[in-house]
């Protein structure tokens, strides 16, 4: 429903064509609040009584009451370096996750001449895991046989995987059982830590097709002749790993004479599934749907926010009322007099789930655990933000932190905190303004930019893929919007 009639078309208005106009609001306030507080005695009220009730200065501060519950958004835009693998029972649902990826071309690489395949192996590396590390866990692998990805496409986690991968036989020699804290397997990193990997041989169907493929002009022939792996556990839900890379690494062998002497040489080719390619993170949320329903239950107390189960909070704030309370005291006998400015907007989500204790007391209760990032985003514009990875800004969306802070009896608190001061300020002099504004706070990861005057702090906001869980107070517990304003006299030539 549009907002508009009589003067409030034209108070939105004059928001918009005033933008420009601004610049000295900031130290006219600066003045105006040194002057109030510095005069206490009775010379302040003799001001007052000269002083026309038109040009006076107003400062106002007002607090609306919010809406929120539980949204099921659907899947997400996967956009990460990683990826999860695994099955796992939570509070929050079971979750499955596999992996489609493409591999890299080594664009211009040649084997050496006479060089002949002696083995394939398929290499995925895991950063962490959740869940029960000692659970054993069946991997299976899938060459991508019906269609592949487009670079520059988007790709929702709840894909069909049936439109890739017919599954018709697995490119492995056998499935390979997983307990991941074992770490049978592993590599050094650059930084001396020991990252765990896993090894799996090919069959030799796979091997003798991998190999036959010795095109490497460009990525889009590369493509067409190698569309892709998918890799999925086959059996275990109670442990998920958090994959980093993966890779095909190819073992050959040649000969060459040298000295009149024939030598064999043994080298490797990796194949990588990196930045250059794509990769999406197929993700089913058992009766995800039931469980939305089940959450919306609790919305008197809690809200939730699940990664990545697409599972949102919606937090609507009422536009025509904030501004209708803003404009109320920018008129003076039915006139528009002042222009309004909006100095602060703050609305603080209490995160109530963080865990205090040690590493060593998680439980399965404590383990999931709120997002370290939370983006609250116009939820008309969330679908578009992620597509087209856009940067936080004030027209669409604010980004925060988890902040520790303390209660009034020393005791720690968690909480989002976003200021909303300007997104305010643009929202209200848009040329129409819905009742309502629906946001919905959604769980990211972020990559930090360069940080300076002109350049953002971020260089990337990305959905999350990681699991978290985020537990909320709801707007019925105490969810606020605090809104600090000011008024400064239009000339008269202005107004209307």
């Amino acid at each position: 429903m549009q907002h508009a009639n009589g003067n409030m078309n034209s108070i939105r208005l004059y928001w918009k064509r005033m933008n420009r106009r601004f610049a000295g609001i900031g130290l006219w306030l600066m003045l105006a609040v040194c002057f109030m507080t510095a005069c206490k005695d009775d010379s302040s009220s003799a001001g007052e009584a000269v002083l026309n009730e038109e040009d006076a200065i107003v400062v106002m501060a007002d607090t609306f009451p919010l809406t929120s519950i539980v949204e099921n958004s659907g899947s997400i835009i996967g956009q990460s370096d990683s990826c999860l693998l695994g099955e796992i029972e939570t509070d929050f649902g079971l979750l499955r996750a596999s992996i489609l990826a493409q591999l890299a071309c080594p664009e211009g690489y040649a084997y050496p001449a006479g060089a002949t395949v002696d083995s394939i192996c398929l290499y995925l590396y895991y950063s962490s895991w959740v869940g029960n590390g000692y659970s054993p866990l069946a991997i299976n692998a899938y060459m991508m046989d019906k269609k592949t990805f487009s670079y520059y496409g988007t790709y929702p986690s709840d894909l069909k995987v049936e439109d890739y991968c017919s599954r018709d036989k697995s490119i492995l020699t056998n499935r390979r059982i997983v307990v991941a804290s074992e770490k049978l397997d592993s590599i050094q990193d650059e930084d001396g830590k020991y990252v765990p990997m896993l090894r799996m041989r090919v069959n030799d169907d796979f091997k003798d097709y991998f190999w036959s493929i010795q095109s490497f002009e460009s990525q889009e022939t590369f493509n067409q002749l190698f569309k892709g792996l998918l890799i999925e556990s086959s059996f275990g839900s109670s442990t998920m790993l958090n994959v980093s890379d993966v890779a095909l690494g190819v073992f050959y062998s040649f000969t060459y004479s040298k000295a009149g002497r024939d030598t064999t040489v043994h080298d490797m080719k990796a194949f990588y599934a990196n930045s250059e390619v794509r990769s999406v993170n197929h993700l089913q949320y058992q009766d995800k749907d039931a469980l939305v329903e089940e959450l919306r239950q609790d919305s008197d107390t809690y809200n939730y926010i699940i990664a990545p189960a697409g599972v949102h909070t919606r937090i609507t704030f009422p536009m025509g009322r904030i501004a209708d309370s803003i404009m109320e005291h920018m008129a003076t006998d039915g006139r528009i007099t002042k222009r309004p400015y909006v100095n602060k907007a703050q609305v603080n989500i209490a995160v109530e789930n963080v865990f205090q204790g040690s590493s060593s007391d998680i439980t399965r209760d404590t383990w999931l655990q709120p997002s370290q990032y939370m983006l609250l985003v116009k939820e008309e514009s969330a679908y578009r933000f992620f597509a087209k990875r856009e940067l936080p800004s004030d027209t669409c969306a604010l980004l925060s932190s988890l902040i520790q802070g303390t209660d009034s009896v020393g005791n720690n608190i968690y909480y989002y905190s976003y200021d909303m001061s300007d997104f305010l300020t643009n929202q209200l002099r848009q040329d129409t303004l819905d009742e309502d504004l629906d946001m919905l706070l959604i769980p990211v990861t972020v990559n930090e930019g360069v940080t300076g005057v002109t350049a953002s702090a971020y260089s990337a906001v990305r959905q999350q893929e990681s699991m978290s869980a985020t537990i909320i107070r709801s707007a019925k517990n105490g969810m606020k919007f605090e809104i600090v304003y000011c008024g400064f006299t239009i000339p008269k030539t202005a107004q209307e």
